[in-house]
């Protein structure tokens, strides 16, 4: 089955190159095109495509609110959402991230870094681009969020703990697997308990966590 996929870009020269190097894919398809954040919005709820490929700035809705609408916190069914930037430190990024995106990628990543990301953002597996995610994160690991940090609704187990680092820095699935000599159905296992237990939706959430406790120290 085919990872049907919604674009949305401001810039038609971009929304038909993304286009040309997803649908050469046999197992991509871009369902629909979308020039500006408010029919994006309304384009992902009438299709309900797998992965939701947004630019950051686009007139009407920006990305940041496009993806907060479909999902953010207390959005029931969230979408995933993948949002692209010029910039690599661009602090919408950062605020999309908490709106709910699964992750980011540069307009320049290229074909297979592109298709990479859309196939891992649907199997909810990898943080988009890891290092430059986590640079990211790293980047604003001190911006205040007005809110204390979640606390845990049971204790973090010291294999979780594992895990959790891991994720926060940037590895996949299949690289915890390999890191901590467990099985791929283990790591998940111990991925969703540990969404579970900070109430995070997906892995993006929980490396943000990482840092945001301190658990995961900034570079300097």
């Amino acid at each position: 089955m085919s990872t049907r996929v919604l674009v949305a870009d401001d810039q038609a020269v971009i929304r038909t190159g993304l286009r040309v190097m997803l649908d050469a894919q046999p197992d991509v398809e871009v369902v629909g095109e979308a020039s500006d954040g408010r029919e994006a919005v309304r384009l992902a709820r009438d299709l309900r495509p797998d992965v939701c490929l947004f630019d950051i700035r686009m007139p009407e809705l920006d990305g940041l609110e496009a993806t907060r609408q479909l999902a953010g916190p207390g959005v029931p069914d969230p979408m995933v959402v993948v949002v692209i930037t010029t910039f690599d430190l661009d602090e919408y990024v950062y605020g999309a991230l908490r709106a709910g995106a699964r992750g980011f990628l540069l307009k320049d990543a290229g074909p297979d870094l592109l298709v990479q990301a859309v196939r891992s953002a649907a199997a909810g597996d990898a943080l988009i681009a890891p290092s430059v995610t986590v640079r990211l994160l790293q980047t604003f690991a001190d911006v205040p969020t007005g809110r204390p940090a979640v606390q845990p609704i049971s204790p973090i187990t010291a294999r979780e703990d594992e895990v959790l680092l891991a994720v926060a820095r940037g590895l996949t699935n299949t690289e915890i697997a390999d890191t901590l000599y467990i099985s791929l159905s283990t790591v998940k296992t111990h991925l969703a308990s540990l969404m579970a237990k900070l109430g995070a939706r997906n892995r993006v959430e929980i490396a943000m966590w990482a840092y945001e406790t301190r658990r995961i120290i900034p570079a300097t």
